[in-house]
């Protein structure tokens, strides 16, 4: 609608104007009154729709108001073709400029966190951009118009407002305070065509008289156009941006444009016009660089702040992963200490945190003292600190270890209160390329707690005794796979009724046959197992199989029966004995086949329970052994309690039955003990001749070891059974666990 407006009154203008018939004024001064009308129905309309930009939208308001009050009253004036410049109405268009500074002030979609900042930015962008624009038109202008003083100002004046206006469009979307591209390139090019068409009044040679033509309106009509349509423009809700101050080169720019200014200083007649943009642009610079200076000053200190610990003003947590990523990426040889405060929390509960934050700033002070000044010192939190040395020697590691920890025994003074703080130091050496920093802290935090578990106050990191080290997280994995992959095997030990010397008995022993590393112990992997919670499948397993492998050898005609060991969590489970129940009635095997090795511990976890359970397995006809006899608490009451058929004296007392009296007289009781309660009797770890004579003469019922009969596969022991002769077989020295 506006543009057809001025469309048609153009043309009207133009017609009328070439032959001659209507003045200019009688057909513009009602074609602008009614464009301009349009205009502001449709702003005043998006300012009734749009609550929250109703104020920005007032003031484009009424800065369109006034130009188009003083635009009608100058062409109202016009006497011919031309009226004396400035008219009576020129106030209002410096008003009309002051409006559509105020509406892009406040016609932003999101304001900048740090406004003295983007402020600063803005001047520095618009008068770097000023003094080129200043430098292209004054000069111009100035050659053209023969004008200077206040007259060739006035030319000036408005080409150079409207210049303004489109650089501070500019600066707001560089700085994404306009997150709307098009918003911003429509208003960007509204003022830039006022800026054309200003200029090119200034340019017409006599600037001291008004002279328009038809492609002047049109420009002017144009550039109003499109400014009300960018601001009618609903404002962005999406950002997709990081808010952000003007760049480097950008600024940098800028000043040398202004410095390029002053140096080549123009003469005189143009030089106030020039200056001042050139000045006031390095003034923003100056300050600009000072506001920058001062942030990095205090973002190092913020950074230091960040990575120093307020209480013992040590580096903390993340210096030391700073220090660690260093370290690493240098390839320079470490140690990384993690020290832990035995019974802080007592002093903590005790006393009060106020002594508790006493004691560990003095803490980090005997550290300091003792580890010297070339060792880095850091707070982690807590009770926790860390130790970074430069070097690998682990006797000199242990020896400052050891000092730290003789310099923390020494007595502080508390609250009147003397009190000795003992430590547990995990030290791991750190020179490795294939790990980082934080595999690093978990090795030197898993040697801290082997120090406190063991209680010796200082442990070098040692994979064996990490249960979460790579290689063993990879074996439970290989696990999991081998358990579906049929890679766990049964094999069996024969036990030998010790009066006779024939086979009375088989336990059945876990192994696992490994793709790459062949036969792995049970003592590597049931660790594993047990960690990875595939303990409850791998004892279904074993008892599944071992059922399986009792059906054949009865059809091979050797009937023996089976001893199965049973770990206390599995036994005292849901699902196991359920399981056992159900396999032996579907698989039609007599209960009084098999026998539940069970060891101490299950007794001590939870007694009642295993006492109901064990009574259930009775019942079921499931004969029960305690292995281990002997390792643990060897309560008799459980023995006179509990419905137990078989004692399994423990291969530690047994080795030493031949030549340690003191060995032999407690097995000896041990085997009286047992008779008199009507309960069987099994040595396990028979290895020499001189043992099984040493059992045997003490009335063992059962013995079992490497010296009689290694564990061997199914298919072995039916060959070996079936074929056996009387013999004593000599252990292997490279002797297996036999569980």
């Amino acid at each position: 609608m506006p543009v057809v407006v001025m469309a048609v009154g153009l043309a009207v203008n133009w017609v009328a104007g070439w032959f001659g018939e209507v003045e200019t004024a009688t057909i513009l001064v009602p074609t602008m009154g009614v464009f301009f009308t349009v205009l502001l129905v449709r702003l005043s309309l998006a300012a009734y729709l749009h609550a929250d930009r109703r104020m920005t939208l007032v003031l484009l308001l009424a800065a369109i108001t006034s130009w188009a009050i003083g635009s009608i009253s100058v062409n109202t004036t016009l006497d011919g073709s031309t009226t004396e410049f400035p008219a009576d109405g020129e106030w209002l268009f410096m008003l009309s400029y002051l409006g559509m500074a105020g509406f892009l002030v406040r016609d932003i979609d999101r304001r900048q966190s740090r406004p003295a900042r983007a402020w600063l930015d803005i001047v520095i962008i618009c008068g770097g951009t000023a003094c080129l624009a200043c430098l292209m038109l004054v000069t111009p202008v100035r050659v053209v118009s023969h004008q200077e003083g206040v007259p060739l100002l006035l030319a000036l004046i408005y080409p150079l407002a409207d210049v303004v206006l489109a650089l501070l469009v500019l600066s707001q979307a560089l700085l994404q305070m306009r997150i709307d591209r098009r918003k911003s390139w429509i208003l960007g090019l509204g003022f830039t065509l006022l800026a054309v068409a200003d200029s090119g009044f200034a340019l017409l040679g006599s600037a001291s008289t008004y002279d328009f033509s038809n492609l002047r309106y049109t420009v002017w009509g144009a550039a109003f156009l499109l400014i009300v349509t960018a601001a009618c423009m609903p404002p962005k809700t999406v950002i997709k941006v990081v808010p952000q101050v003007a760049g480097t080169p950008i600024l940098v720019g800028a000043g040398i444009v202004a410095l390029a200014v002053l140096a080549f200083r123009p003469d005189d007649a143009v030089a106030s016009y020039i200056l001042p943009p050139a000045i006031l642009t390095l003034a923003a610079v100056a300050a600009r660089m000072a506001l920058a200076l001062r942030d990095a000053n205090r973002a190092n200190e913020a950074f230091a702040l960040s990575e120093t610990d307020d209480l013992t003003k040590l580096p903390n947590r993340r210096a030391v992963r700073a220090w660690l990523a260093a370290d690493l990426a240098a390839r320079r040889p470490m140690a990384l200490m993690l020290l832990d405060l035995d019974g802080f929390k007592e002093i903590n509960d005790s006393l009060g945190h106020r002594a508790g934050d006493t004691v560990l700033t003095m803490v980090a002070v005997r550290i300091r003292e003792s580890v010297g000044p070339r060792v880095r010192v850091a707070r982690l939190g807590g009770d926790e600190f860390a130790i970074v040395v430069a070097g690998t020697d682990e006797i000199a590691l242990m020896e400052t270890a050891h000092g730290v920890l003789r310099e923390l025994a020494k007595p502080l003074l508390v609250e009147g209160i003397e009190i000795s703080l003992g430590a547990s130091i995990g030290v791991t050496v750190v020179d490795e390329a294939s790990i980082d920093g934080s595999e690093a802290m978990r090795r030197a935090d898993v040697a801290m707690y082997q120090a406190k578990s063991s209680g010796l106050g200082v442990a070098l990191y040692d994979a064996e005794l990490d249960e979460f080290s790579r290689s063993r997280l990879q074996l439970a994995e290989d696990l999991r796979r081998a358990l579906n992959d049929g890679q766990i095997e049964v094999w069996y030990q024969p036990q030998l009724d010790a009066a006779t010397m024939e086979v009375a008995g088989l336990e059945a022993l876990v192994r696992w046959r490994h793709p790459q590393q062949g036969v792995v112990s049970p003592v590597t992997f049931l660790p594993a197992a047990r960690r990875a919670g595939l303990m409850a499948k791998l004892s279904e397993l074993v008892a599944r199989r071992a059922v399986e492998d009792l059906i054949e050898r009865r059809r091979a005609g050797i009937d023996l029966r089976v001893a199965i060991n049973c770990a206390p969590p599995e036994l005292l489970g849901p699902s196991f004995l359920p399981m056992l129940y159900t396999l032996l009635s579907e698989r039609d095997i007599s209960p009084d086949s098999l026998v539940l090795e069970v060891t101490e511990d299950s007794f001590l976890a939870d007694p009642q329970h295993t006492h109901d359970l064990l009574l259930t397995l009775r019942s079921h006809g499931v004969q029960v052994s305690i292995d281990d006899y002997g390792t643990g608490f060897s309560s008799l009451a459980y023995l006179r309690n509990l419905p137990v058929q078989e004692l399994k004296i423990d291969r530690g007392l047994i080795g030493n039955v031949a030549t340690d009296a003191r060995s032999r007289m407690i097995v000896a009781s041990t085997i009286q003990l047992a008779h008199a309660l009507e309960l069987r009797i099994v040595a396990e770890g028979v290895e020499n001749a001189a043992d099984l004579t040493e059992l045997v003469a003490m009335g063992i019922d059962t013995v079992q070891g490497y010296h009689l009969a290694r564990p061997m596969t199914a298919d072995e022991l039916n060959r070996w059974i079936l074929g056996r002769t009387l013999t004593t077989h000599h252990p292997d020295d490279d002797k297996e666990e036999s569980r």
